[in-house]
């Protein structure tokens, strides 16, 4: 009896070991034990059936010691609780909606305006997105996260940016950002990431996003006789898309949509402008001043876009201010319609190219991500590039020519960024018809033009170059950035000819230690540089065929400081919340007399307020500011004007519908 105990004992602890064994040669493996559903766990196995002859079973050796130790199966683990098919919805129990998905649960919901909300899912670089008009709140608030000490990945030079490339920026540096003792930093990111919310489905696809950006509104009072003439004596608004704006009273009011799926992209914006007519220049004025330009004045000369002749009559029009039709291609936009430009890392103007004349209709190719060059980019970093092709208009002299623009920026580090850009134009009616053959004359174009050239079919064109770079300085990298635009005429880079090239640089304070709220920023510009061409206003922004030069209808579309001109600029600013702020300005500049009789000098102190109502639905922008002016060639004495303004913009909020 005992024998046949320790037989079966020995067959149970046997049995677990044997079945893991390997098969004999030619024998399948045995099929696993079934489960039981209910429990998840193996069932015992079956009893060993015993020997029939007892005598053929061995008998065990005598005790000697403690028998080698056979290892256990594992313990099952426990299933998960099964899935509960909800009940039918009763009066006693109604039906009770899931939470709405979160990419990251266990996250809490955006809350307080200075509260980060869920870092967004970077998109991938296969989806098309709308640029962000550079008017736009979100620039000056990325500018100072980046003086703040992050974004690294951000180019200042190249602008406009688009909604995806921004909210890579952002991704880039959330991380430090939430984990830094930065509340401006913070309360900046949760601004954006609420601006661009559409942008990110989590692990989904976008889908699509369309809707109504913003319908806005701007009332606007002046009172004084005003400056409108970039192009010679000044004007009393600048950067403002080249809008009409004249004593009295003054509209604005329009619209912007969007329109994003896949690839592909759509932004419009359109507005009716309204402002009061004016008494403008005097026939003398205005022909002294088209002589000065090499303008002979008479025929349809009599009337140019780039002088303010009177009487001017009053305006009314509906514009178009931005209409983009763009499509996605491995990191680049390539892009069709009425789009911005801001090629320069200053507040106060771009020296390359900036919105203050209204934009051209052009064909552009945007590298809108930063490109890493095998080798290259090991030494002068990530890259960025563009390319621009359009026509100006406005011109009488030659009519309508024809402009394009290449530029390439770098980041050799996280604090320094250099760019290059190329301006040239050329043609228009009545001087060279456009040929391939031309076009990529003034392309490649960098030698010396002949006389005989210029006047020609062989014209490479107008050729303006721009060097700019922007530095976090050592040491306060998180207060202080530097940053310089040169611009040159007719040189293969200012850097090669620093004597000959206009500059704007500046100087931008972040913060101050005990009142980080507070960013200061003070900028100096010059286009009377002292060589000997560089006078009467012959030199910068002009050219001896293009003659009506760097203007479309009328206003530079370069920097607002103008041709032979000197001037400062300083703004501070309170910074109430990620897209509130007060703020004030100041701005000098004065044209040379070389170039002006009796020169011109502008000064203009400025006041302005943001503020956000309705769960940040409704901004209210507005902005007092006072002109005190001289230009004894147009008026007589001391001028003064003021311009009171308050526009108000409603963000309906757009809409995203998921893939098919």
């Amino acid at each position: 009896m005992q024998r046949r105990i320790l037989v079966s004992l020995l067959g149970l602890a046997v049995f677990p070991l044997a079945s893991g064994l390997a098969q004999t040669p030619g024998t399948p493996p045995a099929a696993p034990a079934p489960t039981d559903p209910a429990t998840q766990m193996t069932p015992p196995a079956a009893p060993v059936p015993t020997p029939q002859n007892l005598n053929e079973i061995p008998v065990m050796p005598p005790y000697a010691g403690k028998p080698e130790q056979v290892p256990s199966a594992p313990t099952p683990a426990p299933a998960p609780p099964p899935a509960v098919v909800p009940a039918q919805p009763t009066p006693q129990a109604p039906f009770t909606a899931m939470p709405a998905y979160q990419s990251n649960p266990g996250a809490e919901p955006a809350g307080p305006r200075n509260k980060v909300p869920l870092v967004l899912k970077p998109r991938q670089n296969h989806e098309g997105s709308v640029y962000v008009p550079v008017d736009s709140w979100v620039y000056p608030e990325l500018t100072r996260l980046y003086s703040l000490g992050y974004v690294n990945t951000m180019f200042l030079s190249m602008r406009p940016w688009t909604r995806q490339s921004i909210l890579h920026m952002l991704d880039e540096s959330a991380d430090a950002i939430e984990n830094s003792d930065s509340d401006e930093a913070q309360e900046i990111l949760a601004a954006m990431y609420r601006e661009l919310r559409e942008e990110s489905a989590g692990p989904l696809d976008r889908g699509t996003v369309y809707g109504t950006k913003s319908v806005y509104t701007r009332l606007m009072g002046i009172s004084g006789i005003t400056l409108r003439d970039s192009y010679h004596i000044g004007q009393t608004i600048e950067n403002d898309y080249g809008r009409p704006y004249q004593p009295g009273f003054n509209n604005l009011t329009g619209f912007s949509t969007i329109a994003e799926r896949g690839r592909f992209s759509l932004f419009f914006r359109g507005e009716y402008q309204h402002s009061p007519s004016a008494a403008g220049y005097s026939p003398a004025l205005s022909a002294q001043l088209s002589n000065a330009d090499g303008i002979y004045y008479s025929g349809f000369n009599l009337n140019q876009a780039t002088i303010p002749s009177g009487p001017i009559a009053a305006q009314n029009p509906f514009r178009v201010v931005e209409a983009t039709l763009s499509f996605h291609f491995v990191g680049h936009e390539i892009s069709g319609g009425k789009s911005d430009a801001w090629l320069g890392p200053a507040q106060g103007g771009a020296m390359a190219w900036s919105n203050n004349a209204e934009n051209i209709y052009s064909f552009k190719i945007d590298r809108v991500e930063p490109l890493h060059i095998p080798y290259l980019s090991a030494v002068l970093g990530p890259v960025r590039y563009q390319f621009l092709y359009g026509s100006l208009k406005g011109h009488t002299d030659p009519n309508s020519p024809y402009v394009h623009s290449e530029m390439f920026a770098f980041r050799p580090t996280d604090n320094f960024e250099f760019g290059f850009q190329r301006t040239v134009i050329f043609g228009g009616a009545g001087h060279e018809p456009v040929t391939l053959h031309n076009f990529l004359r003034s392309f490649f174009s960098i030698s010396d033009t002949t006389l005989g050239e210029k006047g020609s079919a062989s014209d490479p064109g107008a050729r303006f170059t721009d060097f700019n770079a922007s530095y976090r300085l050592p040491f306060v990298r998180k207060y202080a950035t530097f940053y310089v635009d040169s611009f040159s005429h007719d040189d293969v880079t200012p850097i090669s000819a620093p004597r000959r090239a206009a500059f704007r640089t500046g100087l931008y304070l972040s913060q101050f230690k005990a009142i980080p709220k507070l960013d200061l920023r003070v900028e100096a510009a010059s286009t009377d540089s002292r060589v000997s061409r560089s006078t009467g206003g012959y030199f910068y922004y002009y050219e001896g065929i293009q003659v009506q030069g760097y203007t479309n209808k009328g206003f530079l579309f370069g920097d607002p400081i103008g041709r032979e001109a000197k001037g400062g600029h300083a703004w501070m600013t309170y910074h109430l919340s990620g897209t509130e702020s007060v703020g004030i300005e100041y701005l000098n500049k004065k044209n040379d007399n070389d170039f002006i009789p009796n020169g011109t000098t502008q000064n203009q102190f400025k006041a302005s307020v943001t503020k956000r109502f309705l769960h940040d639905n409704v901004e209210m922008n507005a902005w007092f500011q006072y002109e005190r002016w001289k230009a004894p060639t147009y008026l007589q004495g001391q001028r003064n004007d003021t311009v009171t303004a308050v526009q108000l913009t409603f963000f309906p909020g757009l809409r995203t519908k998921p893939s098919d």
